[in-house]
């Protein structure tokens, strides 16, 4: 497949037209390599980075050998975190668009299980979910995986690192045997190759290179006297490079809490993500930093997989991470599709040792560098351009992203430049909306009305 194309595989006409009206022609490295092994019926484990196009790696197979007419579960879709499942699960909605009403159900902890059970007694064709509430359905009897043909592990080596090895286990012998199965993992370690061996047959390998070009990232490595310098070094770089999207790791909850606290009261836009938070806040927060109306996302490595944000200005890394690959996965989130990305580095003496790994590691020349001395003057952060309002309907009351586009637009007389992202979930909307026509749009929402009802509108950002 020398020129890589879509219009090249055997894809029945709706999987084939919808690609062309996404604009998806070019296959990336690992649906080049692995569509053709999976059209095939082929079990694979691909090795392949966030960002790289792996949901349609896989997406397409699943949904070419789909029975639309059969509502018992025919795919399981499994991922590590609620994020990463939400967005597998939209991203299979857009392939499968123009197919005759394929349904696609998320099964994720952190929801009620009654809306979860009611929607399964309606029947769905794919599932998506994490291990843990996959796991609470089947021992309710509320999911039956006995029509499953597909069974995909997303990201299976976090899942691995999070502890649902037992979980995996329970929920793979209550698939039918006779099975296709697919793995895509970040990494390739000894136990992706013992489960590949429990979980697989004959499975094929393939390897990729991420879905960015490391060239386009510039490394930075700051060493600092000690742990209690590291906030005011990550304020000292906000300062100096201004981003309009920075995402901070840190290693822990507490610290994520802690320093976006601090940036707050510094003047910055800026959020915490980790796995305390309530399903509404995670949505609310990924959201908000999606739309670009929150500018640094603090995050810890679990709550930030799966996280695909485009044009990433800058990466910091609070405390180093655990282990080179874990490095490399995190400053892989900035620098994607040719665009220019700078990943910022903390550590002290006492991580010396992960400095040294580092460079044996990924063979990288690590140079230290003086933290910026940035002037009073220049101690601001700029307001993001786009602010995110929340509206109280979503998608069980039929609520569209036309529907809020077209009262901005056209009943409301506001530049479709000035609106941004819309998310549209089971019981809220959100919408971005250029900071000058904020609002005009709160009044166009709250006096007008959606699908013949009224909408409680409200800006959840300054």
């Amino acid at each position: 497949m020398s020129e890589q194309t879509f219009s090249q595989l055997p894809l029945i006409a709706p999987l084939r037209d919808n690609l062309a009206s996404l604009g998806y022609q070019s296959m990336t490295p690992v649906q080049a390599e692995s569509l053709p092994l999976t059209l095939a019926g082929k079990d694979v484990i691909a090795q392949a980075k966030t960002g790289s196009g792996k949901t349609a790696a896989f997406g397409l197979c699943v949904l070419q050998a789909l029975k639309v007419k059969d509502f018992n579960a025919q795919v399981l879709v499994l991922c590590p975190t609620r994020e990463l499942a939400d967005q597998v699960a939209g991203e299979l909605r857009r392939l499968a668009r123009a197919m005759h009403n394929v349904k696609v159900l998320t099964l994720c902890g952190g929801l009620p299980m009654g809306p979860q059970l009611g929607s399964l007694r309606h029947g769905a064709h794919i599932i998506v979910g994490t291990p843990g509430r996959v796991a609470d359905h089947l021992h309710k009897g509320s999911l039956s995986l006995d029509s499953v043909s597909h069974l995909v592990l997303d990201e299976a080596d976090r899942m691995l690192e999070m502890g649902f090895q037992e979980t995996l286990d329970a929920i793979i012998r209550k698939c039918p045997q006779h099975r296709q199965t697919l793995l895509f993992s970040a990494t390739y370690p000894p136990e992706i190759q013992a489960i590949a061996r429990r979980y697989q047959s004959q499975p094929v390998l393939v390897q990729v290179a991420g879905g960015h070009d490391q060239g386009t990232i510039a490394q930075h490595f700051y060493r600092l006297a000690d742990n209690a310098e590291r906030a005011a070094a990550t304020m000292a770089l906000l300062w100096q490079r201004q981003p309009q999207s920075a995402l901070v790791f840190c290693n822990t909850k507490v610290e994520c809490d802690e320093l976006a606290g601090k940036l707050v009261e510094a003047g910055f836009s800026c959020s915490a993500l980790h796995g305390d938070l309530e399903q509404r806040q995670r949505e609310q927060v990924l959201t908000c930093f999606a739309t670009r109306s929150v500018s640094v996302l603090v995050a810890t490595d679990v709550a930030a997989r799966g996280l695909d944000i485009d044009d990433l200005d800058l990466v910091i890394n609070y405390h180093l991470a655990r282990d080179a690959e874990v490095h490399v996965h995190r400053v892989g989130r900035t620098g994607r599709a040719g665009s220019q990305g700078a990943a910022c580095s903390l550590f002290t003496g006492r991580e010396s040792h992960k400095i040294e790994r580092l460079q044996n590691e990924l063979g990288l020349t690590i140079r230290e560098e003086p933290l910026p001395q940035v002037r009073q003057a220049e101690r601001h952060s700029e307001r993001p351009s786009m602010v995110c309002l929340q509206l109280d309907a979503g998608k069980k009351q039929k609520i569209r992203p036309g529907d809020i586009l077209g009262a901005l637009t056209a009943a409301g007389g506001i530049a479709g430049s000035d609106v941004g992202k819309i998310q549209i979930y089971d019981f809220c909307a959100y919408v971005a909306v250029r900071r000058a026509s904020v609002r005009r749009a709160l009044q166009v929402l709250s006096e007008g009305k959606l699908k013949g009802r009224r909408v409680r509108a409200r800006s959840i950002t300054d």
